[in-house]
Parts: C-alpha cells; sequence; structure tokens
C-alpha cells in the first residue's frame, strides 16, 4: 500500500469513524485481536499484510482508528457538550463508552484524526532520533496532546488547579490515580515481572517458529513482519484482554493494563538476546507508566495514554541502550 495514495487516507479516514462509534477501548480490545491474527498468519508462514497494514497500519492501527481517533473524537465531544457521559468536566477522560450516540460532526472528527494520526506517523519515522522511539505510539501520544489543547485548551501536563492543590506527582492516595489499583509500587513491580517474563516467552517461541520456517524458505512476510511478530505478540495479548476492563463494572473492571511492559520487555530480549534483560525493562516499563500518568494523565481534563507515552519512551531508552551497548 502506498502510504500516501488517496485509498489509504481513506482507509485511514474510514477506520478512524470506525474506532470513534464503538469507542477507544473496545476499538484498542479489537485491534489487538487483529494484531494477533495477523501474528498467527506470519506464523504460519503467510503474508504480514494484516499484521502490517491492518492491526498496527493505517487501517485500524492504534494511531488511527484503534484508539488514537476516537479518543480525539471523545475530547471534541466533551467540547460540544454530546459526549453520551454528560457534561461533566472531565467526561473527555471516557473512552469506553462508544459514541455512535454523539453527533454527526464528532464522528467525522474521528475520521479526521484518523488522517491526523497515519500522517504524524508518516512524518516521525522520518525524522532521525525521533524514529528511535516507537512512531506508533509516539503518535497515539501527540495525537492526544493535540487534541487536549485544540479542543479543551489544555496543557500537556493538565490542569494547574489540580497540580497545585494535589502536588504534581502526587496521587491524593491514588485518589486521582491513572488505575489506580496497579499503582502501588509492590504491585507494579509485581505485574511487570509477570509480564516481562511472558512477553519474552512468547517472543523467544516465535522467533523459533520463524526461524524454522525461513530454513525452509516457507516465509512470505517481509525483514519487518518478522520482526515485529515476536516482538507484539505479548502486546497483542495484552490489549486484546482489555476487553475485561471495558466490560467490567465495580472491582471486575479493576483489570491490569500491561501491554507497554509486554512491548518494552520483548523489544529488549530481541536487542540483548538476554530473558533478564528482558524480565528487567518488562518491570521498569511498569514504573514508566506511572510515572508517566502521574505526568500528564492524571490532573488532565482529557486522556493522553499513560502506556501509549510509556511504549514511545520506553522503546527510545531501550534503543539508545542497545545502540550504546555496541559502541
Amino acid at each position: 500500500m502506498d502510504p500516501w495514495s488517496v485509498n489509504t487516507l481513506l482507509f485511514a479516514f474510514g477506520g478512524g469513524i470506525i474506532g470513534t462509534v464503538v469507542g477507544a477501548l473496545f476499538a484498542f480490545s479489537f485491534c489487538g485481536l487483529i494484531v494477533l491474527f495477523g501474528c498467527l498468519i506470519v506464523l504460519l508462514g503467510g503474508s504480514d499484510w494484516i499484521l502490517l497494514q491492518v492491526g498496527l497500519g493505517p487501517i485500524f492501527g492504534p494511531h488511527v482508528g484503534g484508539f488514537a481517533a476516537p479518543v480525539a473524537a471523545a475530547c471534541y465531544a466533551a467540547m460540544r457538550g454530546t459526549h453520551p457521559g454528560g457534561t461533566e468536566p472531565k467526561v473527555a477522560k471516557d473512552i469506553l463508552s462508544p459514541l455512535i450516540g454523539t453527533s454527526w460532526d464528532t464522528i467525522l472528527m474521528g475520521g479526521v484524526f484518523g488522517l491526523v494520526g497515519h500522517i504524524l506517523f508518516l512524518l516521525l519515522v522520518k525524522i532521525p532520533v525521533i524514529n528511535m522511539f516507537d512512531c506508533v505510539a509516539l503518535a497515539v501520544a501527540i495525537s492526544a496532546m493535540l487534541a487536549r489543547f485544540v479542543f479543551q485548551k489544555e496543557a500537556p501536563w493538565g490542569n494547574m488547579e489540580s497540580i497545585r492543590k494535589h502536588g504534581y506527582l502526587k496521587t491524593d492516595n491514588y485518589n486521582i490515580s491513572w488505575c489506580g489499583w496497579q499503582s502501588p509500587p509492590g504491585r507494579l513491580f509485581a505485574l511487570g515481572l509477570g509480564a516481562g517474563i511472558f512477553s519474552v516467552s512468547l517472543a523467544m517461541g516465535a522467533q523459533e517458529m520463524l526461524a524454522s520456517l525461513a530454513a525452509r524458505n516457507a516465509v512470505q512476510a517481509s525483514k519487518v513482519g518478522l520482526f515485529v511478530t515476536p516482538l507484539i505478540m505479548g502486546w497483542g495479548v495484552a490489549v486484546f484482554s482489555l476487553f475485561g476492563l471495558t466490560l467490567g463494572t465495580g472491582s471486575i473492571q479493576k483489570f491490569p493494563l500491561w501491554h507497554p511492559q509486554a512491548i518494552i520487555a520483548a523489544l529488549a530480549y530481541m536487542h540483548f538476546g538476554s530473558v533478564a534483560a528482558g524480565v528487567v525493562a518488562g518491570i521498569g516499563a511498569s514504573f514508566l507508566q506511572e510515572l508517566l500518568a502521574r505526568m500528564f494523565y492524571n490532573h488532565g481534563s482529557t486522556h493522553i495514554d499513560p502506556p501509549g507515552c510509556t511504549i514511545a519512551l520506553g522503546t527510545f531508552i531501550v534503543n539508545v541502550i542497545h545502540l550504546a551497548s555496541k559502541l
């Protein structure tokens, strides 16, 4: 697919609309399912089109309709007063509600931000040093910051009144925390440990399967697809599991969010060939995610995604360490 073709731009616009009408978190879970299907196809020796062009690409990747576009549309709906969740100040943080019941212009705004996310990604990957970040995740973060500023006139760090009241990196005993049920340090450590081990196991197994296919000349996927498949499998499982958060209520809704730990752990393992490196990276990603939630989410009136910020920055950190280790 030509990334700048009229058809591709149209696909990004349409995906943004679909993500908006079903809601950001539903869309993201569907994205995870598509990615898992894409990985399975590659592991069976097939094409990487579903993986790279649908699940992670312009059709329904996280930076377009698979998450970022409906997040921005929710922010716009809150400004317009048409969000299904009502008109309370932080309704733009609601990424669970489908937006089919809002205004037609909100739905189309989702399509516009599908285009924004696609174009952001295409530009970011061309910039030296910046392209050492995960540019899909970086586009997710920038799209959300842009929507917050344009529609809510708020800075990336959030509301100054909240910052003055609680302290920038404070949480009021987790009362203003993003996913406070997993915020205590002990839980962050344990979650990162488990996520790291689990994701490294998938990456290791996928690499072995793909090496066997390559030895038999039975691979259709590109080099990018062969790299991404082991990297993204743990992420795909973690993202698909978010259906539990979307559909749950009360204590049942307190689902872990561990896709950043999964992908950062897999990346570290693939760079260094070490299970220990992957596990350490998974634990580090847990604490980085909590820090970035305190920096960009807790005091804001809109959703700036802590996992997306973590994957973007965590990927950069691991890539820099890997580069430095080769000097």
